[in-house]
């Protein structure tokens, strides 16, 4: 069975990029490569990442108006992700207009709320309510625009899940026990976001700080 975690590729440095997915090619599912990757390599890193074989997930959270989502998300198509992020918070127009424009083989994710945040951080920013009622509020709206699935966090997957049986949930900012929180403020473990319902795991610093990252990845496969 393919490996559920895909290792969260956040560098501007694409040799080092290119050492850390060789390194974990056979210990985890996917690639996932975000804003600072992007930013620097555009197309043509996409293209040196995808030489390694593995489902390339490009999270770009694009949060636009609709026709400037939906046409980032065509120039994208040369591409072919297998996963593609927006934010749900763009609105249910915007939601409906990038799935219309992604590739068939591409799943596009609405990310809910960031697992850098917590509900201090919501009441800041005007969203009243705890965490989990934003998430069923952004998993609902894209449900209902016909998107694929959503990004969020462990302690919400399960309630996501059970209120979209056939959803794809993406769960970002998993942690090991006793294991630093870095600016995530709201993980669980590999095993349990798993258990709770998700489709796939992002895992970042565990694996690309780690001394050696192919034996962090295999000792996170193995809890799983």
């Amino acid at each position: 069975m393919t490996s559920p975690i895909y290792v969260a590729i956040d560098t501007p440095d694409l040799r080092k990029a290119q050492e850390l997915a060789q390194q974990v090619r056979h210990h985890v599912g996917g690639l996932k490569l975000g804003l600072e990757f992007f930013c620097a390599h555009g197309h043509h890193g996409v293209h040196e990442m995808m030489k390694f074989g593995l489902p390339i997930f490009l999270d770009l959270k694009l949060h636009d108006i609709p026709n400037t989502v939906a046409k980032a998300v065509q120039a994208l198509h040369m591409l072919e992700p297998a996963i593609l992020t927006v934010h749900a918070a763009g609105g249910r127009a915007m939601l409906e207009d990038a799935k219309a424009a992604a590739g068939i083989n591409t799943k596009v994710v609405a990310v809910t709320v960031l697992t850098s945040l917590d509900n201090g951080d919501l009441l800041d920013i005007g969203v009243g309510g705890q965490a989990e009622d934003q998430v069923a509020r952004l998993a609902d709206l894209a449900r209902s625009a016909g998107l694929d699935g959503i990004v969020c966090s462990g302690e919400e997957v399960g309630l996501a899940k059970k209120a979209w049986g056939d959803g794809f949930f993406v769960v970002p900012g998993v942690r090991l026990a006793g294991g630093a929180m870095g600016d995530q403020k709201r993980a669980v473990t590999p095993r349990e976001a798993l258990d709770r319902g998700a489709s796939i795991l992002v895992v970042g610093r565990p694996i690309s700080l780690a001394e050696k990252p192919d034996i962090a990845a295999r000792e996170i496969e193995a809890t799983l």
